[in-house]
This record gives C-alpha cells, structure tokens and sequence, in this order.
C-alpha cells in the first residue's frame, strides 16, 4: 500500500495505518471486530488532525487494498465517509465462490469504486456484476484486464501489448482521480 501511498499524494492528502497483527509480525489477521475497532480508530485519528483549527476540510475517502477495503466498507456502515475505493475487493472468502462476503456491499449508502483485476480469484468479474446491480449506492467498477489481485499484470502480457504496469498503475490513478472529483463536486 506504500507504493499506493506515493500515487495517491498526486490527488490529495493520504493517511496509512497498519493493523495490529501487521505491526506485530504475525500473518493471520485479526478477528473481524478488531479489525474494525482498529480501522475506526485510525479513522477518528485522521478526522481529529484533519479537523484541526487551520485546516480546510476535503472530503473523507477510505481506500484498502483487499482487507482493507473491506474492512473499510463496514467502517463505513456507522461512520461518515464520503467515498470508499476498494483496491482488489476479497468477494469470495479465500477463493471460495460460494462464500461471498457482499453482505456488506449490499448494505453500503456510501458510493464506491471498485479496482478489480480481470484474474483476480477473490473476486471474479461475474460474481461482483450482480452484487453491484442490487447495491443501493452509486457504484463504479474500474478493470485492470489482465490484473490479478494484486493488480498485477503478467510481464508476457505486457510484453505482447507493449504496455508496462506503470501505465497501468497510473489508469488506475485516473480512475480514482474521476471518482474523487466525482464525490467532490457532488458535495459541493
């Protein structure tokens, strides 16, 4: 996410955080309610420097890769959150096409933006297209063709369009750039 990080700064002021379990080395992710204790923590933090006398406000956008855009898609449920952009969102739970985590996709009122890669197995392009369909919220898909969850295109197919991941990292930078300006104008 740090190389993220670096792009994102082109559009706005970016904020990170690590969950606990990162911080501490270990691979297994937290349980589902720390994980979100901790996202809306991280969040209260951001808000709280952002909000300070003397700044101006902008809004308030999360952005995850994998976990962390689904974890900031619960955040969002309780909390005030402009926009959320899911890079590689986990749909299917390990893979697993029958266990779909779009519960709360479909209880979302905050417009998002979907970055999916077209080889990503957590989340396969005809499993997403009907969840969107039946989410109330403004939904926007961007496809990285190619992509794996990571975003990733493979070096022969790059090779044989003649294309490089940078060129893809920065339409997926464009992407996002139309979806915040999006949220912004419609804010105003």
């Amino acid at each position: 996410m740090q190389n993220w990080k670096d792009r994102l700064s082109e559009i706005g002021d970016v904020e990170t955080f690590d969950y606990g379990y990162m911080r501490e080395g270990r691979k297994r992710p937290d349980p589902l309610p720390k994980l979100i204790a901790s996202h809306r923590q991280a969040l209260a933090e951001a808000v709280r420097r952002r909000t300070a006398p003397g700044t101006t406000s902008a809004p308030t956008i999360l952005i995850g890769k994998s976990m962390g855009g689904r974890i900031g898609c619960h955040i969002a449920l309780t909390e005030k959150v402009d926009g959320l952009i899911c890079l590689g969102y986990p749909l299917c739970a390990m893979g697993d096409r029958t266990k779909l985590r779009d519960e709360v996709l479909r209880a979302l009122a905050t417009p998002i933006l979907f970055v999916q890669g077209t080889r990503d197995l957590l989340c396969p392009l005809d499993l997403l297209q009907p969840v969107r369909a039946e989410m109330k919220t403004p939904n926007f898909l961007h496809t990285v063709e190619g992509g794996d969850h990571s975003l990733r295109v493979p070096k022969r197919q790059l090779q044989a369009s003649g294309g490089a991941q940078d060129e893809i990292d920065q339409g997926i930078l464009q992407a996002i750039a139309r979806f915040v300006d999006g949220l912004v104008i419609s804010t105003d």
